[in-house]
């Protein structure tokens, strides 16, 4: 193909309980349209991320791309146009980082007409990203669980109803090296059955979209109250957004917090805006709603 376009959602992934195996599918989307032209690598960006992501070949979509073609043995285009349209923020804890590798590599594949299988892709997918939970969940859209076995991922996906979410996203540079790296290396055995007993229940809670289990399951020891700390109104942010009647936990690594509700998340979502700013710190809302649809070729 000369010209091909690729969309992938964002994702939020841990969920609470379920670090860095559970990953859910989010209905606001990147797109990258890749066309065969010219004589070198040409990246645009539009909307968000536009002033910050780098538009030469280090640029995560142009870098998975090519990842692609070396890891096919093919020959790479002498010339490429890629334009990407980003509705995702970066560094979020959104997953915007999954959904450039997946553009690229969707994008590589759509190119070279070299198709592959999914499990294929997912490992491709995690081993740029560092981890699989993510681009689990764009890949396959729904909620995942991503397990490593070895060299490859188990992976399950669940079909989950349409619920509403907040997320709010505070004005807190906060990297995925500085969430990593506020980790301890041990955690007391507590700690470990507490999340290890609400994780598959928090599965069952978006599967039947029981919203009062998910309100009483999706509460995490191992990640967030480390985390927490490196954001400012954070845990005012996640207590607010409870007191409104939502389930509430951090989007990933943060600094987003994300509410699912039954009904309208914007009142949830609003509580947790007002505690940002309470302590001084400027934030952004995004209204959307789980979503089974996946990455994929347009």
């Amino acid at each position: 193909m000369k010209r091909a376009l690729i969309r992938v959602p964002a994702t939020t992934a841990n969920l609470g309980p379920g670090f860095d195996c559970l990953g859910l599918a989010l209905d606001l989307w990147n797109e990258a349209e890749f066309s065969v032209e010219g004589e070198k690598l040409h990246v645009t960006v539009e909307n968000e991320g536009q002033d910050r992501l780098p538009t030469d070949r280090t640029n995560m979509v142009a870098y998975a791309f090519r990842s692609f073609y070396h890891h096919q043995r093919l020959k790479l285009p002498t010339g490429l146009r890629i334009s990407c349209h980003n509705q995702i923020p970066v560094g979020s804890g959104m997953g915007s980082s999954a959904a450039g590798v997946l553009l690229g590599l969707l994008g590589a594949c759509a190119i070279s007409g070299r198709a592959a299988a999914a499990d294929e892709l997912l490992t491709l997918a995690a081993a740029l990203e560092g981890h699989a939970d993510n681009v689990a969940a764009a890949l396959y859209g729904g909620l995942t669980v991503a397990v490593a076995t070895g060299s490859s991922w188990l992976v399950r996906r669940f079909e989950v109803p349409a619920l509403q979410a907040a997320v709010v996203l505070p004005d807190v540079r906060l990297s995925t090296r500085e969430a990593r790296e506020a980790l301890p290396r041990q955690v007391p055995f507590t700690d470990a059955v507490f999340n290890a007993a609400r994780t598959p229940l928090v599965v069952e809670a978006f599967v039947r979209g029981d919203m009062d289990l998910l309100n009483r399951s999706m509460d995490d020891r191992l990640h967030q109250p480390y985390r927490l700390k490196l954001i400012p109104g954070g845990a005012e942010a996640l207590a607010a957004g409870r007191a409104a009647g939502a389930a509430v936990a951090l989007s990933g690594a943060g600094p987003s917090m994300i509410a699912f509700c039954a009904g309208d998340a914007q009142p949830a979502g609003q509580a947790m805006l007002q505690a940002f700013e309470r302590v001084g710190v400027q934030a952004r809302l995004f209204l959307t709603q789980t979503t089974s649809e996946c990455a994929k070729i347009i």
